[in-house]
């Protein structure tokens, strides 16, 4: 969350977030209207088509029970079937009659029942089949001629079936459906037959949409119609009796439907909802165009923001944070943009240009500051280490010992040409180490047999340069606190490489360890040394220890570092780190 919050704190979030909380909730509003008004249209037209297919379904159930109760009181009034219930010799002159006028009865009331195809008897004693037909079951011979064979073979399939309640529906082996009912007197089956393309008739005239319509299905929800449709588009046929359901794979329809109270078949409806959606009021279309229009406003608002307001606004943001991290040529190109950012960009590269001008002179004065106290820190020394020298010489003629009087001169010229020429800033680890060497040598012959020393370096830090008087300032201190004439004090001075971490070799340091057999350093100056305290007593005794830290800090800032330890078995111990940087 940290990580966002300068991005949600920034003024381009709270711009978008204004925009977006006014243009938002209007695109939602306009978008819930538009569902809203198309549930309002499917429930219309569901509803609509609802009442139309439960008009048509009461009226086709109507004219069904018309044609039951003729089926039923032919059945059960006419005498004529008596003759058909019984074996009868097909040259039997009743017979003939009473088939003769059956047939003239069924051929009369076919014309009056126009819903159906076809009225007929069956004898099953006689296997007699006797049919009328309305005027239009079949244009041609062979096409009525079908129509009898199948409900020849629906006949022979139906026989010893003991009842027949409801209209059924049969399937010919051309896939063509057909409705039909059988009424049983006896061994007589009376019956009505009519194609189920001819009930959908009347929904011809009706507008479904180009790719609907309606049809009727099976018990099963088979459909007797568009079965290929069905198919292709995975429609399922499964309605709400007192609703509408949405299917379709490649396109969504309405489906409605109605059962039927006479027959095992409903009657759907299948309405596109394309065809739902034309029928939309110009409102709705205008909302829809709003909403568009809306949108495509946003885009292009938030475009002109991007570079009017926006891009010159991140130009100067990003050259600030350049300048942040000290990058003092992160100008500001000149672009095409507005008067108050033109006037902005000029001045913000004034500005850096003065900036630029007063660091490089502020650096300049720090970096001759530096110099200066550089300088001097190196002058303190000189005194520091000239009276102990005189006083070591004063001591050696106390003695009269004119032999050690000239080395101790000799070592003390090789010294002081040292220092005389030590105003540089570096000098190499070599003639550092010779220096040391030589003050060792004076110091030794100041207190023979109580002071020894060993000198170990690696030959690659030789010839790399170092602060001049660090190593031999830490001797001295050694030497100053840690020689007692009760025991003889052992001084190891090792220069090694530190290697470990170093991602290049000028990232290379050397360590510099200065280890003593002395009584160590005291707690409170311990203490001092570690917390970076310049704990300089009234009469200097310090001074060396804090020339040292404050010259490494002004030469190599946070690049090197130097430690204070005791030993455990007693003992100091001082570690310098420096980068090793080649003479």
């Amino acid at each position: 969350m940290k990580r966002f919050r300068p991005f949600l704190h920034s003024l381009r979030f709270k711009l978008f977030a204004s925009i977006l909380l006014l243009m938002v909730p209007l695109i939602v509003i306009m978008q819930v209207k538009d569902v809203y008004s198309s549930y309002v249209i499917r429930n219309q037209v569901a509803q609509s088509n609802k009442n139309l297919l439960s008009l048509y379904m009461n009226q086709t159930d109507a004219s069904l029970v018309e044609v039951d109760a003729y089926l039923y009181n032919l059945s059960e009034r006419n005498t004529d079937l008596l003759l058909l219930d019984a074996p009868t010799p097909e040259d039997s002159t009743q017979y003939l009659l009473a088939r003769l006028r059956l047939f003239n009865d069924l051929k009369n009331e076919i014309e009056y029942y126009k819903m159906m195809d076809v009225l007929f008897i069956y004898s099953e004693p006689n296997e007699d089949f006797l049919m009328a037909g309305s005027s239009d079951y079949g244009s041609s011979f062979q096409e009525r001629a079908a129509v009898q064979d199948e409900i020849r073979r629906l006949l022979r399939s139906s026989s010893g079936e003991g009842s027949f309640e409801k209209w059924q529906v049969w399937k010919a082996d051309n896939g063509s459906y057909y409705i039909y009912h059988l009424v049983r007197s006896n061994s007589v089956l009376v019956g009505a037959w009519v194609r189920a393309d001819k009930l959908m008739r009347p929904f011809d005239l009706m507008d479904f949409g180009k790719e609907g319509g309606a049809l009727l299905a099976t018990s099963e929800l088979e459909p007797m119609q568009f079965a290929d449709k069905v198919s292709s588009e995975g429609i399922d046929l499964h309605y709400d009796a007192e609703s509408f359901q949405i299917t379709g794979h490649k396109q969504s329809y309405l489906i409605m439907g109605e059962a039927s109270e006479r027959g095992d078949f409903s009657l759907l409806a299948l309405v596109p909802e394309s065809a739902i959606l034309q029928k939309l009021p110009a409102l709705q279309r205008i909302s829809s165009l709003l909403t568009i229009g809306a949108v495509v406003f946003l885009l292009l608002f938030l475009l002109m923001m991007r570079k009017v307001f926006l891009l010159p606004l991140q130009r100067i943001i990003s050259a600030m944070r350049k300048l942040r991290d000290e990058h003092w040529q992160s100008y500001l190109n000149p672009h095409a943009t507005s008067t108050e950012f033109s006037v902005l960009n000029q001045t913000f590269n004034e500005m850096i240009t003065e900036i630029r001008d007063l660091k490089i002179n502020v650096y300049e004065e720090k970096l001759n500051h530096q110099q200066a106290e550089l300088k001097h820190l190196q002058l303190q020394i000189n005194p520091h280490f000239f009276l102990n020298s005189l006083n070591i010489i004063y001591n050696l003629a106390t003695v009269r010992d004119y032999a050690v009087i000239q080395e101790m001169t000799k070592c003390l010229v090789g010294y002081f040409r040292f220092m005389f020429r030590s105003n540089t800033y570096m000098v190499t680890l070599k003639e550092e180490l010779d220096h040391t060497r030589n003050y060792l040598r004076i110091q030794e012959l100041r207190f023979p047999e109580h002071l020894t020393y060993r000198i170990e370096a690696d030959d690659a830090v030789l010839s790399c340069g170092i602060p001049p008087l660090i190593i031999q300032t830490i001797v001295e201190n050694s030497i100053k606190y840690g020689v007692t004439m009760d025991s003889v004090l052992q001084i190891d001075i090792a220069i090694t490489r530190e290697e470990e971490g170093a991602a290049t070799a000028e990232a290379e340091r050397m360590v510099i360890t200065i280890k003593d057999t002395g009584p160590g350093f005291a707690p409170e100056v311990l203490t001092a040394l570690q917390g970076d305290e310049e704990a300089i007593s009234g009469s200097g005794e310090s001074v060396g220890i804090w020339n040292i830290k404050r010259r490494l800090r002004l030469l190599y800032k946070l690049g090197a570092d130097i430690a204070f330890r005791n030993e455990p078995d007693g003992g100091a111990v001082v570690e310098v780190r420096i980068p090793r940087l080649d003479n």
